[in-house]
């Protein structure tokens, strides 16, 4: 080989590794600045304590990490500023929840698709809701619910119009044939302090949100909104499992939250954030919380997440038309 030709194949080898080494180069990078963690509803609701959480943790991974709260519209309006992108759109980043895949199905011109817009980083959590009265509510059980709401009007709150609590409500107004009005607040932080002075008649509200509050005696727990019933609430029936009698033979509706980027988040940085979030979630600190607050850690991440979340607009759909909602 003429040493023309031998230095003609080294630059070509080199200007096939270099590309390579550019990715793990920012993969190591990443992040160059602050990474923004946007909550989509006001403080002190299941999203946002889960993503503090999550943020002191993966700051001890990736560096300094700021959770904002961005409220309203059921959370499309804080998802619509994510996929728009603009300044910093590689270092936001958005702890989703049935809100992303609810909001698609009930505004119809949204400037967003909630799958194509997206990277799909890692779910985190999944969770029942739990139908909750105040400790002073005369309804001991769903039956004495039902058929007291079939005769006059009742209030149920939520964290806004297109939650998993807002939905969960019209689902049983409607399966039920009650007579019940919607109550929304900017989330569950406010919301809590409307069912526990007794303001609204009953909620289905986040386990996270009521646990502590079912425990202490403040909410009275009448069943969960799960297929099967949680370990962390003995006793509670799922609302699907009271039988055919009260129409909720195929009630069934959770919550998941996960996190989400711009569509525009390139590969190393999205490989750096779940390489991270698996040191999150594998902590015994995380693992705790999670069962303090009654959940299930989640495993989906990448394409999994993302036909995870296809499938879930498949079914608010499916509920939205139960509940007359589209």
């Amino acid at each position: 080989m003429t040493p023309i030709l031998k230095r003609a194949v080294r630059l070509c080898m080199l200007s096939i590794a270099l590309p390579l080494f550019s990715v793990s180069a920012n993969a190591a990078d990443w992040p160059t600045d602050t990474v923004r963690l946007v909550v989509p509803y006001a403080p002190g609701g299941t999203t946002d304590v889960l993503s503090r959480k999550v943020a002191d943790l993966l700051q001890k991974e990736i560096g300094t990490v700021v959770v904002e709260n961005r409220p309203g519209a059921g959370s499309t309006m804080a998802t619509g500023q994510l996929a728009r992108g603009g300044r910093g759109a590689d270092h936001n980043i958005l702890m989703a929840s049935p809100g992303h895949t609810i909001g698609p199905v009930l505004y119809k011109k949204l400037p967003y698709d909630p799958v194509k817009d997206f990277r799909f980083i890692r779910n985190v959590i999944e969770i029942p809701n739990v139908m909750v009265v105040p400790a002073n509510s005369p309804y001991q059980n769903v039956e004495e619910f039902i058929k007291a709401a079939k005769d006059k009007e009742m209030t149920f709150s939520s964290a806004g119009v297109g939650s998993s609590i807002h939905m969960s409500g019209e689902l049983f107004k409607t399966m039920t044939g009650t007579k019940m009005t919607h109550v929304p607040f900017r989330g569950s932080g406010e919301a809590l302090p409307a069912l526990l002075s007794g303001d609204v008649d009953v909620s289905f509200e986040n386990m996270p949100t009521v646990l502590s509050h079912i425990k202490s005696g403040k909410l009275r727990a009448l069943a969960v909104t799960s297929a099967e019933p949680s370990p962390y609430l003995p006793g509670v029936e799922p609302l699907s499992k009271l039988g055919a009698d009260l129409g909720l033979a195929d009630f069934v509706t959770t919550a998941w939250f996960g996190l989400i980027a711009d569509d525009s988040m390139p590969d190393a940085a999205v490989e750096r954030l779940q390489s991270a979030l698996d040191k999150v979630i594998g902590d015994q600190g995380f693992q705790d919380f999670v069962a303090q607050i009654g959940g299930e850690v989640a495993s989906q991440e990448g394409d999994a997440f993302r036909d995870y979340v296809v499938a879930d607009v498949e079914r608010w759909q499916g509920v939205a038309g139960q509940a007359e909602l589209q």
